[in-house]
């Protein structure tokens, strides 16, 4: 299965020539030439890394990046823009950015970082990280601010099946389908949800509950 790269980029025969590098070098590319519709894209792709222009219609790309940080998206981001002041730099890596690469640049290099920073994150894949939470596959460790609770591992694939559904209300009986995988009732699920609150010292900071229909994560 191909790794998926998604890139915005105004200015459409650079957005041409990144899709066809990428492209030719195993990736799939994702190209849009403003934010509209990016944050759809993120919740029905996989994707492991954006290379984003500053400079676009209707949004500043590193404020957009910003946004997608406190969403809980910590895939790798390179900057790829004429916005080239030191300040500019800077401002790029304090709102999100992992790399930064001035215009003009060359195709080649794009990839090869691309590379990089797709290796590093994919070999990184069994940790799961949402604002303070930290979620580990390997042994069903889980830290909040770096302290570490001590979850069942049903409410460890309870608090990961919320963080990767993060962008929805997720109904109680796909919880029981896809969590649990046997025959419990809703009162079941209420319980597990209110002991990993509990746990996590909750105020409606991570979990929240839909009345009549399930919970989100927020």
């Amino acid at each position: 299965m191909k790794e998926t790269v998604l890139i915005i980029e105004d200015n459409e025969d650079i957005l041409e020539l990144e899709e066809l590098h990428l492209s030719s070098a195993g990736f799939d590319v994702l190209g849009f030439t403003s934010t509209k519709g990016v944050l759809q894209a993120l919740e029905e792709e996989n994707v492991v890394l954006m290379i984003v222009d500053r400079n676009l219609p209707g949004a500043e790309g590193s404020e957009f990046i910003e946004k997608l940080r406190s969403y809980g998206y910590d895939m790798p981001v390179i900057f790829a823009t004429a916005k080239d002041s030191d300040e500019n730099v800077q401002e790029g890596f304090l709102r999100g950015g992992d790399d930064y690469i001035k215009k003009p640049f060359n195709m080649q290099e794009l990839v090869l970082r691309a590379k990089r920073h797709i290796e590093r994150y994919t070999g990184n894949l069994d940790k799961i990280k949402y604002k303070n939470l930290l979620l580990n596959k390997k042994d069903f460790s889980a830290f909040l601010n770096s302290k570490e609770l001590k979850l069942t591992k049903l409410e460890f694939k309870l608090l990961e099946y919320l963080i990767k559904n993060k962008s929805r209300v997720i109904p109680r009986d796909e919880l029981i389908l896809e969590v649990w995988q046997e025959d419990v009732g809703y009162k079941s699920v209420n319980m597990a949800i209110s002991r990993l609150k509990n746990k996590l010292e909750d105020k409606e900071e991570y979990i929240q509950s839909v009345r009549g229909v399930g919970y989100k994560l927020c």
